[in-house]
């Protein structure tokens, strides 16, 4: 899957993720050699192949060894998931990869924070809201290298 001719699709595609999903998950290797992968409810993709997240509870990431991760979108919507089964092929990709590496920690700018705030807009009156997403400061930058999508066989064939 090309990176820069799919970008507004992959873009699309991890949108829909995260209102199926409220996450996508990052996958590294750690200090020691082992592998952790993380949920992050606070990725964004901008429009140059790249992306950030606002780093609050992700410490496996930062004691990475090595900055190249893998990030996982999933569309989980019910709807989506039975129309495909009941057709026997998905009309996208439930799926998609990206692979990158991850950039240093920087202060947020008011547009990063605009951004958060717009996304987590339906959940602002809750309890949980505040504790997760009131004290966003940081944001980590990730530039990506590469795309795939996920394969299922017959279900993705044709994709």
């Amino acid at each position: 899957m090309d990176l820069t001719t799919n970008w507004g699709k992959i873009r699309n595609h991890f949108n829909k993720s995260f209102r199926s999903n409220f996450h996508v998950s990052i996958a590294s290797i750690t200090s020691d050699g082992n592998p952790t992968v993380t949920p992050i409810g606070s990725m964004f993709l901008n429009d140059n192949q790249a992306g950030f997240y606002f780093e609050k509870f992700t410490s496996k990431l930062q004691e990475s060894k090595k900055k190249n991760i893998c990030v996982l979108g999933v569309n989980s919507r019910s709807f989506f998931w039975i129309s495909s089964l009941f057709k026997e092929r998905f009309s996208t990709s439930p799926g998609i990869k990206l692979y990158g590496e991850l950039g240093e920690k920087r202060k947020a700018t008011p547009k990063e924070i605009a951004r958060l705030n717009r996304r987590m807009k339906l959940t602002k009156g809750l309890k949980g809201n505040t504790y997760l997403w009131k004290s966003m400061e940081y944001v980590r930058e990730i530039k990506f290298t590469r795309a795939e999508k996920i394969n299922l066989g017959k279900m993705t064939k044709n994709i």
